[in-house]
């Protein structure tokens, strides 16, 4: 693990840690620095990477405060959401318009007269490839997607519609990757992938996307709190 990753991480433990007489603020960069015996550029990469997933923020001249609320709440993060808007762009692959197969009705409620969008995207992380992602998406609600749509950030789109996004369902799978997935991300056959399945879900229950991405540079990070009912339930 990165030094600037086990700051992060260990910072969030301790802030998780105290959640009941959480201080206000961190202590500065320099003392920081001194405590985990870095440089303060090691510092500040683990203070931009904390400041990115929601758990502080940076006031010029006056501190590093906590965000109110951070230990109270689940937080998760991954090798994707962490990473600044700029830092990702994304090649469309292919999209068209297609009747649902019995999976995708049963997901969106969709019948068999109905159409979806089903369309696939290399996605880029600092002009590197990391993922391939094919998705699909109910066409009704979203009869102008394109390129461009698909090129930036499908969530922007989606709200940009008028709707409100409620959560998304995740699951997470080793897999090795495909001949023909390393042609597509320009890396060797069989080597280590994360498969991850998502389903993007409206206010109110409706699936706006059903995506399967596979990706070959996955890390996740996530607190979560106690649960002592399924401890029981998995001892009996």
């Amino acid at each position: 693990m990165k030094k600037s990753e086990f700051i992060a991480q260990d910072l969030l433990s301790k802030i998780y840690q105290h959640s009941g007489s959480l201080p206000e603020k961190l202590p500065p960069e320099r003392q920081l620095a001194e405590e985990y015996a870095v440089s303060r550029f090691t510092v500040r990469k683990a203070l931009e990477k904390m400041v990115s997933i929601g758990a502080v923020r940076i006031v010029q001249g006056s501190g590093i405060y906590i965000n109110p609320g951070v230990s109270s709440n689940p937080l998760v993060y991954n090798s994707i959401t962490e990473k600044k808007f700029a830092d990702i762009s994304f090649k469309m692959l292919e999209l068209h318009k297609r009747r649902p197969d019995k999976e995708e009705q049963q997901v969106f409620g969709l019948t068999t007269d109905d159409f979806i969008w089903a369309f696939t995207r290399l996605r880029r992380i600092n002009q590197r490839n990391v993922q391939i992602e094919y998705s699909r998406m109910p066409a009704e609600g979203f009869a102008d997607l394109n390129q461009k749509t698909i090129e930036h950030s499908i969530q922007q789109y989606v709200l940009s519609k008028g709707y409100a996004i409620s959560h998304s369902l995740t699951r997470y799978q080793a897999v090795t990757v495909s001949k023909e997935q390393a042609q597509t991300l320009g890396c060797k056959k069989g080597i280590p992938a994360m498969h991850i399945t998502n389903r993007g879900i409206l206010q109110g229950g409706r699936v706006y996307a059903f995506s399967d991405i596979v990706d070959i540079d996955y890390s996740c990070t996530y607190v979560i709190p106690f649960n002592q009912d399924n401890l029981a339930f998995r001892q009996t």
